[in-house]
């Protein structure tokens, strides 16, 4: 869980730099995703890391939950929790809405299905004047509809949630986290989750608000 987990946060850094090149223009975010639709010895390779990332996080997750079930099979008569944080308490219903959200970004955006951008466009042909996918119009024809925009940042703020937990947890699963720098790491945790959040979600806000078109 930890190890899977410490990957995917890290992949979730790494998307974000990528995304957050459409703010820089048209010809920086087209190649950019030029460049990786072209190098298709590095993106597969990446492709099947994190997926086999996301079945082994998902199957340890699942695993976890009925062990704590089978640990527990009374519930508590009045639960009253001091610890645990919502984010804690939550991680198996926010890593669900999560995966949905996962499932609807590469229908949206990395498969293209036309019928879930309700925008009435086909992002597929969409070319810039050097013939390269046009990343650039995509990501803005893709945020220009308000329900689609407000679902994205909803859907990070869930992954953010649930990160903020994950990533403070995974060194204590680890036996790397000690008392005396503990506080550290649950900081660096969630303030470093704040930020991805207002990064990812500055995208569609961007967009929504007429910032970028």
């Amino acid at each position: 869980m930890a190890v899977t987990g410490g990957m995917m946060f890290l992949f979730v850094i790494g998307h974000l730099l990528g995304n957050l090149q459409v703010f820089l223009g048209p010809e920086q975010i087209n190649t950019y995703g030029h460049f990786l639709q072209s190098n298709l010895e590095i993106i597969w390779p990446a492709r099947i890391v994190l997926l086999l990332c996301v079945s082994l996080h998902v199957w340890a997750a699942s695993k976890l939950a009925r062990e704590n079930v089978v640990a527990r099979p009374v519930h508590y008569a009045v639960w009253e929790p001091t610890a645990a944080s919502y984010a804690s308490r939550t991680m198996v219903w926010s890593g669900v809405i999560v995966a949905v959200f996962i499932i609807y970004h590469l229908l949206h955006y990395t498969f293209m299905v036309p019928a879930v951008n309700l925008t009435g466009h086909d992002f597929a042909p969409l070319l810039d004047n050097q013939g390269r996918h046009d990343v650039y119009r995509m990501m803005t024809l893709g945020f220009s509809h308000p329900v689609v925009s407000l679902f994205y940042v909803a859907g990070v703020g869930l992954l953010c949630l649930h990160l903020s937990h994950g990533a403070s947890a995974m060194w204590q699963s680890l036996g790397w986290k000690k008392k005396s720098y503990a506080p550290l790491l649950d900081g660096l945790a969630r303030w470093g989750s704040l930020a991805i959040f207002i990064g990812y979600a500055s995208i569609p806000l961007a967009v929504m608000f007429h910032l970028i078109q």
